[in-house]
């Protein structure tokens, strides 16, 4: 008895397992579920934990042991989608940014949404002017720390905190300036909400960068925002296509095509290359998913897309979830009490999020923070005057969604929309420590956002964070040494012909299938002895009847006379 208990109880164990999901405040929620749980049931825990309605913003985010992104699939079990062996380890982020986030139904919702954007803003997401990051973080400051007050914040109290890769000693000045004379008497919650409409405004909201190499071998980040595809190089914005623009989006092996109708019957098909096939599906699946979130206008005109145009090859995916007008929709209906939001302080300069089990750093020295800087991906900056391929005319958001609805009247210039003072390098945080042209090597250990870290500390920072660090070389000058995209676009020979074989013989394949089903079907009808409603209408009519009497018969015939012919020496 005791014996088959134990067994019984060991089963179940093996039955279970065990996920810990970092949530946005860092905080950790760990939760026991059977191995065949959805990610559905997962994702409602979660939900449920934090007292969230509003939850179709927000997706969970896990990472492979090949370093690969990926978005936790509600529709299929968890553990079929991870690759690794439990405990699991995910993190709950914004996947669908809302197209204006200040307008959200619920507090608990702006809060969510305010600290992924805060996020975003650390790590090199969200890039802006100067004078635009030096309002956020002020509003960062009054949102958590409150009123300036001479006795608790002294001289230089600003520079305790890390709201940028990196930042200097004016705009630290600055943020303290506007904290202490602008925003006093503000709450939380406005604090937040402000911060939400100013970050809003910027071209780089919303994005999450997919590193990329365009045709001509120049480093780029694709991303997908609540308005449309847009484009990043250097320090500029140099495509944007709205979602009522973008008709298509293929991919195979490594490359990302993008199809888009611009006015006037324009027609558009831009092409990337991914750094692996993984990667380049990942691109695409977040590409179909966000174009049905935002441009459809119910989930019934959802459908299951495929990455290649032939039905018998490539990736087939379709979006499961509600379209953001539903969910708008949706959230007008709450009617309830806000439930309590439990705020965490601001932790000066504190270090990369983590999706590990082991201990944060909650603090980063001064003198970590003030270590020199050498972004690997300074080399853009030449890209600023270059020309690009398939220039594409770049669209304001004054035609986006967020400004139609609010009457806002804006012009589209044309060219490429200079975005920040920097270069966008989201990737900086997990980049090899580079050597300065003088031979001198910094700190032998991994940079976090501009600050060298140990091991351990890159250990702990955003799963996730997408690395570029393979993608290219660049020498003192910021020329590529070893252009990995000068082999992606010429795919060799050999490669090409294997792929042509690969697509003949699939063809060949389908069509074999395809006759053998017609002919079985053929001899069904003919042979058998089915009674079927079915077959019995297909036997009375005219066509099959004369059909069965003057080509099948003599065939039948035919090829009973050849089996004769042939078998009568083996018979003898």
């Amino acid at each position: 008895m005791l014996s088959r208990l134990m067994s019984g109880s060991i089963r179940n164990l093996e039955r279970e397992c065990n996920c810990t999901v970092r949530l946005l405040d860092d905080t950790e929620y760990t939760c026991t579920i059977q191995r065949d749980a959805k990610g559905q049931y997962l994702f409602d825990l979660i939900c449920h934990h934090l007292n969230l309605l509003e939850k179709d913003y927000f997706g969970i985010r896990y990472v492979d042991p090949d370093k690969q992104r990926h978005w936790l699939e509600f529709t299929k079990s968890i553990a079929k989608q991870m690759k690794s062996q439990p405990p699991f380890t995910m993190c709950l982020r914004v996947k669908f940014y809302p197209p204006d986030p200040a307008a959200l139904k619920e507090e608990i919702t702006r809060y969510l949404v305010f600290l992924q954007i805060k996020r975003d803003l650390y790590h090199g997401r969200l890039l802006c002017k100067t004078s635009d990051a030096a309002m956020l973080a002020a509003h960062i400051l009054q949102a958590e720390i409150g009123d300036y007050d001479p006795g608790k914040h002294p001289e230089g109290y600003s520079s305790k905190f890390q709201f940028f890769p990196k930042h200097s000693e004016k705009l630290e000045r600055r943020i303290a300036e506007i904290h202490k004379t602008e925003l006093i008497g503000q709450t939380p919650e406005t604090s937040e909400r402000n911060f939400l409409q100013k970050a809003q405004m910027l071209e780089t909201y919303g994005v999450d960068p997919h590193p990329c190499k365009d045709v001509s071998g120049n480093p780029a980040f694709l991303a997908f925002t609540p308005f449309g595809f847009v484009v990043l190089q250097g320090n500029k914005r140099v495509h944007f296509l709205k979602w009522n623009e973008v008709t298509k989006l293929k991919f195979e092996g490594k490359t990302f095509h993008i199809y888009a109708n611009q006015k006037e019957d324009k027609k558009i098909i831009l092409t990337y290359f991914a750094p692996t096939p993984e990667a380049c599906k990942h691109l695409w699946k977040c590409g179909v998913e966000n174009q049905a979130f935002y441009k459809l206008e119910k989930s019934s005109q959802v459908r299951t897309v495929s990455s290649s145009n032939l039905f018998f090859k490539g990736s087939r995916f379709r979006y499961s979830g509600r379209v953001a007008k539903e969910v708008m929709e949706q959230s007008a209906k709450i009617k309830r009490d806000p439930p309590e939001i439990h705020r965490a302080g601001l932790v000066p300069s504190r270090s990369c999020p983590s999706i590990t089990h082991g201990p944060r750093l909650s603090s980063v020295p001064r003198t970590r923070r003030r270590a020199v800087h050498i972004s690997i991906m300074e080399g853009l900056e030449s890209l600023r005057d270059s020309a690009h391929s398939t220039p594409v005319r770049s669209v304001s958001h004054g035609d986006s969604f967020v400004s139609r609805m609010r009457g806002i009247s804006m012009d589209g210039g044309d060219g490429s929309a200079v975005i920040a003072d920097d270069s966008y390098s989201p990737s900086d945080s997990v980049l090899p420590t580079p050597t300065a042209e003088h031979g001198l090597e910094l700190a032998p250990s991994r940079q976090i956002n501009g600050a060298p870290c140990s091991i351990e500390e890159e250990k702990e920072s955003e799963a996730g964070t997408p690395s570029v660090g393979d993608m290219s070389e660049l020498g003192p000058d910021g020329r590529v040494l070893n252009p990995w995209a000068s082999k992606a676009p010429s795919i060799g020979e050999t490669e090409q012909v294997n792929k042509f074989v690969l697509s003949v013989l699939r063809l060949l394949l389908v069509t074999v299938g395809l006759l053998f089903v017609l002919l079985l079907l053929l001899i069904i009808l003919t042979e058998s002895d089915l009674d079927v409603a079915f077959l019995r209408d297909i036997r009375q009519t005219p066509e099959f009847e004369q059909f069965h009497y003057e080509y099948f018969c003599p065939l039948r015939r035919w090829f009973a006379c050849k089996l004769r012919w042939l078998g009568g020496p083996l018979v003898k």
